[in-house]
């Protein structure tokens, strides 16, 4: 009987930790895309620990990767009651609003965020490439311009943000840099139809 006793709480045990292992890979199920798994896995983790924050960011992540916009800006604002300063969560909840257009409030956070993260944070280009699209949104082009030329400064390898550089840059009549920045773009990637007909525009307007 203490021998049965014995093999089922090791197998238990075994199970349990097997459990917490396949759990603890939430982060890497977000890495390779499977948003949905790591929802599932940071949700089980919150419940037994609300005050989990790191389960917190990977769920909020997973939720905005996932399109799930109003439950990722609803989850980011929770766990910001239990840590209102962790800078992963002030830039998600960003993106969230971002992506419910809710822009003011959005830009406040990008904001917040670019003050408050280190300067070797890995979302401070997404954050200025962000800002640079509200800007865009509020017809602030010169703003704009500042957002993005500072996001590629960043993360120079992202083509589309060049395009977006560019595109802000055309709509201030900056049209020699603009060129600069859609010519850029295309030196990363030759098929962005949108730099493409960028670059198009503003040599017609430079002739």
């Amino acid at each position: 009987m203490k021998k049965n006793i014995l093999v089922l709480t090791a197998l238990f045990l075994l199970a349990l930790q097997a459990f917490s292992q396949q759990r603890a890979d939430a982060l890497v199920l977000y890495r390779n895309g499977k948003y949905a798994e790591a929802i599932k896995i940071c949700e089980l983790e919150i419940t037994e620990d609300p005050h989990n924050i790191d389960s917190y960011c990977v769920l909020c992540w997973s939720l905005v990767r996932n399109r799930q916009y109003a439950e990722a800006e609803q989850r980011a604002a929770e766990a910001r009651k239990v840590n209102s300063t962790d800078v992963r969560l002030i830039e998600i909840q960003a993106e969230a609003k971002f992506y419910l257009g809710k822009n003011t409030s959005a830009l406040e956070l990008f904001q917040n965020y670019i003050a408050n993260v280190p300067p070797n944070g890995s979302r401070i280009g997404n954050a200025y490439y962000y800002m640079g699209e509200i800007y865009i949104r509020q017809a602030k082009y010169q703003h704009a311009d500042i957002a993005f030329s500072t996001a590629v400064h960043t993360e120079p390898l992202v083509d589309y943000w060049w395009t977006r550089c560019g595109y802000a840059r055309e709509m201030t009549g900056s049209y020699s840099s603009s060129l600069e920045a859609y010519n850029k773009a295309l030196e990363l990637n030759s098929a962005n139809s949108d730099a493409l007909r960028g670059r198009e525009r503003v040599v017609a307007k430079l002739r």
